[in-house]
């Protein structure tokens, strides 16, 4: 029996997908405050959700990339168009996100469907490069062209003389869903030395990827997502038995550029400031470090890699010479100032060097990411489980029955 269409397999995968991503504000809190590890926690509201958005970005690239094997440079422009939304609909009605999120989701659907309409006429190389050249010219016109619309480099804000024609009275000066806001807290309990916050923008974002992740999940178990996979292992094989693959890169693309859509209004829900640096190249070059680190073409790995990014760049970054000698303290003076001098090269501003070298390491070693660097542990432990099992370890040659046996 099928529950929600997904196998009894699946099913299993989506609930503990589902109980992780509720369970993270306790998960990324693993050390005591005020101890010398508790730098790596990670328990932040505004970094849970760059964690959830930045994976809902990741699994709709992902969809792109990882089936078809399109490689896109472009996918920043549709989350900016999807915080520019969002950010509008905000200036327009009010603060509720319950207006801009669909409608970002429908614009940047509509702007994915016009650059993927003109670039699925090349592939390879060349797409990457067109999609390339279409971000960046999105990224020039709301920089220094469409500044009615974007406010330039200034970025897109809320003002006090905005219509906001919905805004009642009492009603949040913040994003909020019908009162919630986004920024606040529900509960924020302490244990001994743990300190834990449940942040309502967090489960928020939570609750969208849980429900963007269970479609994705569906896209890859469907034919839809099989044809994909076609394009992908042999495109020209697939063309010759008559089928135009076109159609469905085309839709894969879509659908790929209405998730970074909707990651791009998220954005604007944790912070209600739409700017043109979001549609920079290094954002989508950002999104391709995140699916392939986490392992393209599979369904936890861009939200591995997107996590695995987004903790080094806010958790690393923000170990400086005070936490350093924290750590070496108790070593001798030239010693302790020595591995700071070497630790300087891989945290703090030099983050991006630790990042890098990781990345290396994964793409030489681990060609399919994080997730077959899992598979080989947990292959690691099926086969000491097996050979553990006693039965023949000297593997003694067994008679063979006859044939009356």
């Amino acid at each position: 029996m099928k529950f929600l269409g997904l196998s009894r397999k699946d099913t299993r995968f989506l609930i503990i997908v589902i109980l992780l991503t509720l369970a993270t504000p306790i998960l990324l809190q693993p050390f005591p405050e005020g101890s010398g590890l508790a730098t790596f926690n990670a328990g932040y509201p505004d970094l849970m959700q760059r964690f959830a958005i930045f994976g809902i970005f990741a699994i709709g690239f992902n969809i792109l990339f990882g089936l078809t094997g399109y490689l896109s440079f472009g996918h920043a422009a549709f989350l900016g168009v999807g915080s520019y939304t969002v950010v509008w609909m905000y200036k327009l009605l009010d603060y509720n996100v319950i207006w801009g999120l669909p409608l970002a989701v429908i614009f940047s659907g509509l702007f994915a469907l016009l650059i993927g309409y003109v670039s699925l006429r090349r592939s390879g190389i060349y797409f990457s490069i067109l999609t390339l050249a279409f971000a960046q010219m999105s990224y020039n016109l709301a920089y220094s062209v469409l500044t009615p619309i974007t406010n330039g480099e200034t970025g897109l804000q809320v003002y006090g003389n905005d219509a906001q024609v919905l805004l009642g009275a009492n009603e949040p000066t913040s994003p909020h869903f019908f009162g919630i806001v986004m920024r606040e807290n529900f509960w924020e309990p302490t244990f001994g030395g743990w300190s834990f916050t449940f942040n309502n923008g967090y489960y928020f974002t939570a609750v969208i990827a849980i429900i963007v992740f269970y479609i994705s999940l569906r896209i890859f178990r469907s034919p839809f997502g099989l044809m994909l996979r076609a394009i992908k292992t042999n495109q020209t094989r697939l063309n010759y038995t008559g089928i135009n693959a076109r159609p469905y890169t085309l839709a894969a693309f879509v659908i790929s550029g209405m998730y970074a859509g909707l990651a791009g209004g998220l954005m604007a829900a944790m912070d209600p400031l739409a700017g043109a640096e979001r549609m920079q190249w290094t954002a989508s070059g950002e999104v391709v470090l995140m699916t392939i680190l986490g392992g393209a073409g599979t369904l936890m790995g861009p939200i591995l890699g997107a996590g695995f990014i987004k903790y080094f760049e806010n958790i690393f970054s923000k170990i400086n010479d005070q936490v350093l000698h924290g750590w070496f303290a108790f070593l001798p003076d030239g010693l302790e100032d020595f591995l700071i001098g070497v630790s300087h090269f891989f945290v703090g501003k030099s983050w991006h060097l630790t990042l890098g070298l990781l990345f290396m390491l994964v793409v030489i070693f681990l060609p399919g990411g994080l997730v077959e660097g899992g598979q080989r542990i947990a292959g690691l432990f099926r086969k000491k489980k097996t050979t553990g099992g006693g039965g023949d370890p000297e593997h003694h040659p067994k008679e063979t029955p006859h044939v009356a046996e």
